[in-house]
């Protein structure tokens, strides 16, 4: 954290004041760095002047036109145009990098639609976006209601008041084309507003409402990713994981994003494995291949006589299908030998855990003795004394 309101004092965390709009950008979340702030640029007439500003904790971001005198920074608050009136947002980006942000997503600078940017967020502007802010959950359980009426195949995900409360934004997620011209004409009616319904994905959804992933970090498409690419389970197979759904999908319901990082990597490794490898033919029958360990360079194969595993390295599997072009059978697989060191065999299995750690992996091996229950305890049995032998007279 770059700004002093969200450091510590007297041992206690003070926390962002700005509630999501700190001066350096670091607590708005999909942000972009501005690597270009701390260069000089004299020439104050060929600078850009337009601003990036962001709405709704940075959920939804836009480009506006600075035509005013003021010149504006990094977290200020400023009223923009907006349907038939104006909404409040926070400036997210200033100065040259906007300049490469409008050629990265294909705007022109000189677009005559870009909207433009009206003043300085006053207090009023503030007091009226609070009180539209407010109607933002009733209206999402409202409509809920209404789309439940309608038996409409739909969900409502998210609603967003326009700070003078003259335009609502309905976002919803289906999964086939829904006619909804009779909803908006009951929410229009409900609410008074000019209804605009949105249709997102469920990815967009989970960025929107925000969590903590399987590896204990924010999720990612609430923070910096924007281009959601397509993911299969090809992937998994790729990088040997199970092909369980539950650990590989993520909070939307989908596969796993970060499914794709790595991905490449595992691609670029198998280029050197050996084609057309599963299955090799030696004197015992076909062995069948199992998977493949890209870190170590093995191929595991199984042979049709037992269950065991057998590790081998890429160039004996090489020449082994040479040989079988040839004809000739090989004896044996000639497997690695995988010894730890404490000569006990080193076994590699897949692994079942997508970003996840099992209770059972740390507690101790030793099983703990659980307590007898508490039986009453019997008396001792009495002992018989022995009577001294009679004096035979």
């Amino acid at each position: 954290m770059g700004c002093s309101a969200c450091g510590s004092a007297d041992g206690k965390v003070l926390g962002c004041k700005s509630n999501g709009g700190c001066s350096t950008g670091s607590c708005n979340r999909m942000n972009v760095y501005d690597w270009l702030s701390n260069l000089p640029f004299s020439d104050a007439d060929t600078s850009c002047r337009i601003v990036e500003v962001s709405f709704n904790n940075g959920s939804r971001k836009d480009f506006f036109r600075n035509n005013t005198v003021h010149h504006f920074e990094k977290g200020d608050l400023v009223s923009v145009e907006g349907v038939s009136g104006f909404d409040v947002g926070t400036i997210t980006l200033t100065g040259e990098i906007v300049r490469i942000q409008l050629k990265k997503k294909g705007i022109k600078e000189a677009d005559p639609e870009i909207k433009k940017l009206l003043r300085r967020s006053g207090d009023r502007d503030l007091e009226v976006m609070e009180q539209n802010k407010v109607r933002e959950k009733e209206a999402l359980i409202r409509s809920r209601a209404i789309t439940r009426q309608l038996n409409l195949d739909m969900k409502m995900s998210e609603v967003e008041f326009q700070a003078d409360g003259r335009k609502a934004t309905f976002y919803y997620i289906a999964d086939d084309r829904v006619d909804f011209r009779e909803l908006i004409k009951i929410l229009a009616k409900e609410f008074h507003v000019k209804v605009e319904m949105r249709q997102i994905g469920a990815r967009q959804e989970a960025g929107k409402v925000g969590g903590i992933g399987s590896c204990g970090r924010e999720l990612c498409c609430s923070t910096w990713l924007t281009d959601f690419k397509s993911v299969n389970t090809t992937a998994a197979r790729y990088q040997n994981l199970s092909i369980n759904q539950s650990k590989l999908s993520g909070q939307c319901g989908r596969l796993k994003c970060c499914l794709n990082y790595e991905l490449d990597t595992y691609l670029d490794a198998l280029q050197f494995f050996p084609e057309n490898a599963e299955s090799l033919k030696i004197a015992k029958g076909n062995a069948l291949l199992v998977k493949k360990d890209i870190f170590k360079n093995l191929l595991w194969y199984i042979l049709p006589d037992s269950n065991k595993q057998y590790p081998v390295t890429i160039d004996r599997v090489r020449k082994i299908q040479q040989l079988n072009s040839q004809g000739i059978i090989p004896d044996e697989l000639e497997p690695v030998d995988l010894i730890g060191a404490k000569g006990k065999e080193v076994q590699t299995e897949f692994v079942e855990l997508v970003g996840h750690i099992s209770l059972k992996s740390l507690e101790k091996t030793e099983r703990k003795r659980r307590p007898k229950p508490n039986r009453p305890q019997q008396p001792p049995p009495r002992q018989q004394q022995q009577r001294p032998p009679k004096d035979k007279r």
